[in-house]
């Protein structure tokens, strides 16, 4: 089994990392969630200095190796993203395009379910320049109600079956297929 620390740009991804359908997937590949998940408040708070104590503290709650969640965002490439947060040992990031929402769009039978549509499918969501908008709209074009704050909607997508599997799953959603697999990656390792 290996432990794994998480650290998250925000809110959404924390909800996600902690939720039950992901801490049983991490389970059925040999990985272990280290506690607690952070969320640093924003990808600014992603910088070495900043993350050297909560490091640390995911080491000595028995973490062999932290993986970093962010997003994109306006970023170049996500070369330059991960430039900015810096290599570290034992430490891994994982970059969401454009944004963490992304995965949401990728997840047809998440969003087929919560707008009664069988055969809604989005072609290109880390085409996406906002994805938390795309999502807003289409909420209030299929159910006539807005979805609130980001970790609102990621506690409904949760509630109503989202997972990383199926976002990985899309064509199109490369980030999370990544995700995945650098995790089932790193539990082969050891």
């Amino acid at each position: 089994m290996v432990n794994v620390g998480f650290i998250c740009e925000g809110k959404t991804e924390q909800e996600i990392i902690e939720s039950t359908n992901f801490q049983d997937w991490l389970n059925r590949n040999g990985l272990r969630c280290v506690n607690p998940v952070f969320d640093v408040a924003g990808s600014g708070n992603l910088l070495p200095h900043r993350l050297a104590d909560i490091r640390d503290t995911l080491f000595r709650n028995g973490a062999n190796i932290i993986v970093i969640i962010t997003d994109l965002d306006q970023d170049e490439c996500i070369t330059v993203t991960r430039q900015r947060i810096t290599q570290q040992d034992s430490q891994v990031v994982i970059v969401a395009v454009k944004q963490i929402e992304s995965w949401f769009l990728s997840d047809s039978t998440t969003l087929r379910r919560l707008f009664s549509d069988n055969t809604f499918e989005f072609i290109n969501p880390e085409a996406e320049d906002n994805p938390f908008a795309t999502l807003k709209r289409l909420f209030e074009l299929k159910t006539q109600r807005g979805i609130g704050t980001k970790p609102m909607l990621a506690r409904r997508m949760l509630k109503y079956g989202f997972s990383i599997e199926n976002a990985a799953q899309h064509p199109n959603c490369t980030s999370a297929n990544y995700f995945l697999t650098k995790l089932q990656t790193l539990a082969s390792a050891n």
